[in-house]
């Protein structure tokens, strides 16, 4: 391991709460510049001289072009160098059926979820690139490697970053850029609180779906802390040969082994066990 490969300015999304808060927390302690990317603005009353806080919304095209720039500007200004890693956990949770989910709420997540990583990217990494070996890490989760029920909206944005890191690894070799996604499993965050429930009333899914998701919420509750993630983000992020994919944790990491090895209907059959007790 080479220690910091893309320098030591870093910009996190998602960062006023849970793994966001965590990263920019571990990065700062680590002799890093983090600029801490949030709607609000505001990192729960954390103060460091190596955190700045910064508003921006991702799902909003000017918000993210306006914030990029003064970003950038004033990374420049005070290191004299840009941002060289960037570290996306912008994102929330649908709890519902696959059926009767709102159209509006799932553009809604895709809008935060996937797109929001794309619109920072378009802006940023022109720039990154023009600076030097840079690095993209994207939170991504085992729900984007296993379909969740009743979390399947969910599951479809993780799977796209999934396809996008990859691509993007491959795309970007050639200018020295580099992406890692990291697969965290559950995790004792506000997410658990923040998740959007779609379950109408007249729902032929309702029960079953209030279930699943009752069992969802009792695992986060007593996942492991975010600083855990946060730890494997740092830890690929100061990798100048990262994976594509990493999973946080023991028993994810021999899940995800299992995956690739045992037959598809295997896994569906432990899922729904696990969520649906049937």
């Amino acid at each position: 391991m080479t220690t910091h490969p893309y320098g030591t300015n870093v910009l996190v999304t998602g960062a006023s709460s849970g793994i966001g808060l965590a990263c920019a927390i571990l990065f700062a302690n680590r002799g890093y510049r983090v600029w801490a990317v949030s709607r609000s603005g505001r990192i729960n009353g954390k103060d460091s001289e190596s955190i700045l806080p910064s508003s921006m919304d991702v799902t909003d095209d000017e918000s993210v072009s306006n914030g990029i720039e003064r970003i950038w500007n004033e990374a420049m200004e005070t290191t004299g160098t840009g941002i060289g890693t960037v570290v996306h956990c912008a994102g929330f949770g649908i709890g519902g059926a696959a059926e009767d989910t709102p159209l509006d709420a799932v553009k809604s997540q895709m809008e935060t979820n996937y797109f929001g990583v794309l619109r920072v990217n378009r802006t940023l990494l022109p720039r990154m690139r023009e600076r030097g070996p840079s690095m993209v890490v994207v939170l991504g989760s085992i729900a984007g490697r296993l379909g969740i029920p009743f979390q399947s909206h969910y599951s479809s944005s993780k799977f796209a970053l999934e396809a996008y890191v990859e691509s993007l690894r491959m795309e970007g070799a050639t200018f020295n850029l580099h992406a890692t996604i990291v697969e965290a499993g559950d995790t004792a965050t506000g997410f658990t609180g923040n998740r959007t429930m779609a379950i109408p009333a007249d729902s032929p899914y309702s029960d079953e779906a209030k279930r699943a998701i009752g069992k969802m919420e009792h695992d986060e509750a007593n996942g492991y802390p975010p600083e855990t993630v946060a730890k494997v983000v740092y830890a690929v992020a100061n990798r100048k040969h990262p994976p594509v994919r990493i999973a946080v944790g023991l028993t994810y990491k021999m899940l995800m082994l299992l995956k690739r090895l045992l037959p598809d209907r295997f896994a569906e059959w432990v899922l729904t066990r696990m969520y649906l007790g049937r």
